[in-house]
């Protein structure tokens, strides 16, 4: 199996906007029906629904509809976003039942004939509306020593490492730290403990880094009843990646190290 990762493919839009452009080069404009689950802690101990009708175009994603919300209707309405461009990783929320970002989802390509219904990432602690608490997320993340563990004398130059050498883990090095793939984890929602997916997948990413000297102490780390021997193969992580990366083969490689001793 090849270990090039693509961008998760879209299905056809829902939009047909040649017809609706009427063939003038115009942007096409539809109305759309956001249905947002919230919570305002200060005001309530329970969540809702509330739900809004806004006008976008056809070159809109689900964020600037959240956007729109918030500067043109109700200012109250929360949630993180940064760079808007599928890169920071800031806007991971479930979106018609689905992990994505809400930067990357062009509102043309849901079915819009019903309401957009956009709630926050499970498995977290929800901090205000779509906004989680994330500290779980990065506390695992941080446990795995993200960073490059060399016992060598320092350097005069880059280490130097092969094509081949790269490829082992090039797929791992795409996470952006969404937590699209560990709050789409069953085993996570009810677990709180778990290390989950993208703390697993991050290790990878310096477990098989030939510059690395600490493999086997992160090997150690997820040999663990709460590492990679929580993971069940449901692939919900894999499917949620906005990233594409081969998240389960991630987890499964790492499980092969461990049984292995070696990396």
């Amino acid at each position: 199996m090849s270990t090039t990762a693509t961008e998760p493919a879209e299905g056809p839009s829902k939009v047909d906007l040649g017809a609706q452009g009427g063939g003038t080069g115009e942007i096409p404009s539809f109305d759309v029906t956001l249905k947002v689950r919230r919570y305002l802690p200060e005001t309530s101990e329970d969540a809702y629904w509330d739900e809004w009708t806004v006008t976008m175009y056809g070159t809109d994603r689900v964020l600037d509809a959240l956007h729109k919300v918030k500067w043109d209707i109700d200012g109250t309405l929360s949630f993180r976003r940064s760079c808007a461009h599928g890169v920071c990783g800031s806007d991971a929320m479930r979106i018609n039942g689905r992990n994505r970002l809400a930067c990357k989802t062009l509102l043309k390509d849901l079915d819009l004939s019903k309401p957009i219904l956009v709630e926050p990432i499970k498995g977290l602690p929800v901090e205000k509306d779509l906004i989680v608490d994330m500290d779980p997320f990065f506390q695992s993340y941080r446990e795995i020593m993200p960073f490059l563990i060399n016992k060598g004398p320092e350097p005069t130059k880059e280490r130097l490492q092969s094509a081949e050498e790269r490829e082992r883990f090039d797929d791992t090095t795409k996470c952006i730290l969404c937590a699209a793939c560990t709050s789409s984890c069953p085993v996570f929602w009810t677990d709180g403990q778990y290390f989950g997916p993208a703390a697993i997948v991050n290790a990878h990413r310096f477990i098989f880094d030939s510059r690395d000297d600490a493999g086997d102490m992160r090997l150690e780390i997820l040999n663990d009843k709460e590492g990679v021997w929580r993971c069940r193969t449901t692939f919900n992580c894999s499917e949620a990646c906005p990233r594409g990366i081969q998240v389960t083969k991630a987890i499964a490689e790492v499980k092969q190290a461990v049984l292995a001793g070696s990396f």
